[in-house]
């Protein structure tokens, strides 16, 4: 596979007289992408329908002319100001009722008719325009969907989507639905929700206590629909005009949607890897991690959604924006220690990526992001990350093409089970997400390399483990292909915990064919009332009281089973913290027959068809396997 590299660049922000200077130091550093426009509307239709191409056609050509490739984007992501004077109603409204007000981004509700009809309007005239343009190589989709909480809206423009919504998915004759089928779906019998027609039911905010959680998960659905019909309206338009691949750049622990949907209509699914800003703000890690992975992030984070968004793209992906200095969103804002951008690029690369680019070119010296680092500061100057771009630019120039292989762990993640768990977490802060990131820095820290899947991906062969932690809604095809599947299985807790209309099924979960564990109670457990486990470690935050005749593995110290196994199947009956989650992983691999490593800190591997990559994200060497990694290094090893 071949490897480039690329930045994203603004010449809207700059004087025209510096684009051919700014293009030419692009290409003498190695760079091959440079992403343009998606934040530009304002500057292609100052006013409405009055169009402006001209300085973008010179910008595309002036790239074009110094060797580079250009990614158009669509400015979708930023409506101008004369939209919110047209379409006054446009604007996503947030769960306390107030409007997302104009004066930053991403001000639009997913299913406005108005917005999206000049949305359609303006990605025609760029894909009429530039779609057999030959410098134009790819096309990006608006710009981070779900961003700053916005995938969810509660307009009335989402009120009246959602019930035409519901109708289609509780049909009846004729095209009016059927409004008993979705009160007893829901279970409206309870509080007397019942409706008489679906123009009764409304949006699941500003109830007095919580709403129905079946009402809550559906409209969580819809969103996620929304979001993927936006995007498809924009994809039609491209490929109608364009050969050119079409990515997305998606965000990382951004689940309001579901990424599996909207990556089906793209041909690269790409993301935003921020690993210092996300330290601070969306890693689930203790503050002693925090502090120690500051300058360099977490060894697992950026991993998890390399894998993820691989599985998004069916293979294709790319890194669409790069950390290379301080950000200016997070909490705190420090700037990485040396090695670490060169390190952050060959992740990337070890795990499968099609290109890696650099967020951005030149510093903005204005606005909300003025105090985001680039390549170059704001007079043109060189800054750190710009040395070690090019010091990436140059190996993979000379380094042999990473060769993708599949792993031998498949870890499934479902964005349904995410919405189930947020729905009803039943304790405080339990979340999904953080259930599947223990289990994938478990593996990562046993030196295994993991794919990530969705949960219809059906295909488990050639895999020696597979993993499905908290799948709440099981499909009777998935549980049939677990219980199949010749490689070992380790799910829990909640799987299976609820039907698809969040009810609890009958059989008990999991009901998993060929596990006979039946799942008698459950309970959240506080912080601070951990349950021990005899060999290490405890079951923390979330907890199965299971019955049944699967062969007990570990009980905890009040004599409740924790893990049992049955076959090829194990169940984790409790959500295991990191001394138990580890042994819990040893013991599901020594059955698949795999061998596992202890890695110490942030020492990672990744293993690719022809070589072992190793990354040291910790400030001191680690020696394993006969090999001393240097403090934050990435070392690759042939394999034999």
């Amino acid at each position: 596979m071949k490897r480039t590299l690329g930045t994203c660049y603004y010449p809207e922000h700059w004087p025209r007289e510096i684009w051919a200077e700014d293009a030419r130091r692009m290409a003498e550093a190695g760079l091959t992408w440079v992403r343009i426009g998606e934040f530009a509307w304002s500057r292609l239709e100052p006013a409405p329908g009055a169009y402006d191409f001209d300085w973008l056609d010179e910008a595309i050509a002036v790239l074009g002319a110094a060797g580079l490739k250009v990614v158009l984007g669509t400015p979708t992501a930023t409506p101008p100001r004369w939209m919110i004077d047209r379409h006054a109603d446009m604007l996503a409204v947030d769960v306390e009722g107030r409007p997302r007000k104009f004066g930053s981004r991403r001000h639009y509700c997913f299913s406005h008719e108005g917005y999206k009809a000049e949305c359609a309007q303006i990605v025609t005239r760029l894909a009429e325009r530039y779609g057999r343009n030959p410098h134009v190589a790819a096309w990006q989709t608006d710009n981070e969907y779900g961003c700053h909480d916005t995938t969810i809206s509660y307009s009335d423009a989402a009120r009246q989507a959602f019930r035409g919504w519901l109708r289609a998915r509780y049909p009846g004759q004729g095209n009016d639905g059927d409004i008993e089928a979705l009160n007893t779906a829901w279970g409206n019998v309870f509080w007397s929700m019942d409706y008489d027609s679906f123009d009764q039911v409304d949006l699941p905010n500003l109830t007095v206590t919580e709403p129905n959680p079946s009402h809550v998960l559906d409209f969580h659905r819809f969103s996620s629909d929304q979001v993927v019909a936006f995007n498809r309206l924009q994809v039609d338009i491209i490929r109608a005009h364009s050969e050119a691949p079409i990515a997305h750049n998606y965000m990382g622990r951004i689940t309001d949607f579901d990424h599996y949907a909207v990556g089906a209509d793209l041909d690269i699914a790409s993301w935003d890897s921020y690993p210092l800003g996300f330290l601070e703000d969306r890693v689930p890690a203790t503050t002693d991690q925090q502090r120690d992975y500051a300058r360099q992030g977490d060894p697992d984070f950026q991993a998890f959604h390399h894998d993820l968004y691989r599985a998004v793209g069916r293979g294709r992906w790319w890194v669409m924006e790069q950390q290379p200095g301080p950000v200016n969103w997070a909490p705190y804002n420090p700037a990485p220690l040396p090695g670490m951008v060169r390190l952050w690029s060959w992740e990337a690369f070890a795990h499968g990526a099609e290109a890696v680019c650099y967020f951005r070119w030149r510093q903005a010296p204005m606005a909300q992001e003025q105090m985001h680092a680039g390549l170059l500061r704001p007079d043109g100057s060189e800054a750190a990350g710009l040395d070690e771009a090019r010091q990436v630019a140059t190996e993979i120039a000379e380094a042999p093409d990473v060769s993708p292989t599949q792993a031998p762990v498949a870890l499934i993640f479902d964005y349904d089970a995410e919405w189930a768990w947020r729905v009803q977490p039943h304790g405080r802060g339990l979340s999904y997400f953080e259930l599947v990131f223990d289990t994938y820095r478990a593996l990562r820290k046993a030196g295994l390399s993991v794919d990530i899947l969705p949960p219809d991906a059906g295909q488990l062969e050639g895999y020696a483990l597979v993993v499905a932690p908290g799948l709440m809604h099981m499909p009777e095809a998935l549980k049939a292909a677990l219980a199949q599947t010749s490689a070992v299985v380790m799910m829990g807790p909640r799987s299976g915990a609820r039907d698809a209309t969040m009810r609890i099924p009958v059989p008990l979960p999991p009901a998993m064919p060929g596990l006979d564990v039946t799942v008698r109670h459950v309970e959240s457990l506080r912080p601070d009332t951990p349950v021990a486990l005899p060999a290490g470690g405890h079951v923390r935050s979330y907890r199965d009281v299971i019955d049944g005749s699967a062969e007990v593995i570990e009980r905890a110290e009040d004599g409740l089973p924790a893990i049992v196994a049955q076959g090829h199947l194990m169940y984790l009956a409790g959500w295991l913290d990191p001394v138990a989650m580890g042994r819990a992983v040893r013991m599901a691999c020594e059955r698949a027959g795999l061998a596992t490593r202890d890695l110490p800190g942030g020492l990672r591997c990744r293993e690719t068809g022809a070589e072992t990559f190793w990354f040291n994200h910790d400030t001191r060497a680690h020696e394993i396997d006969g090999n001393t990694f240097a403090p934050l290094s990435v070392t690759r090893i042939p394999k034999p």
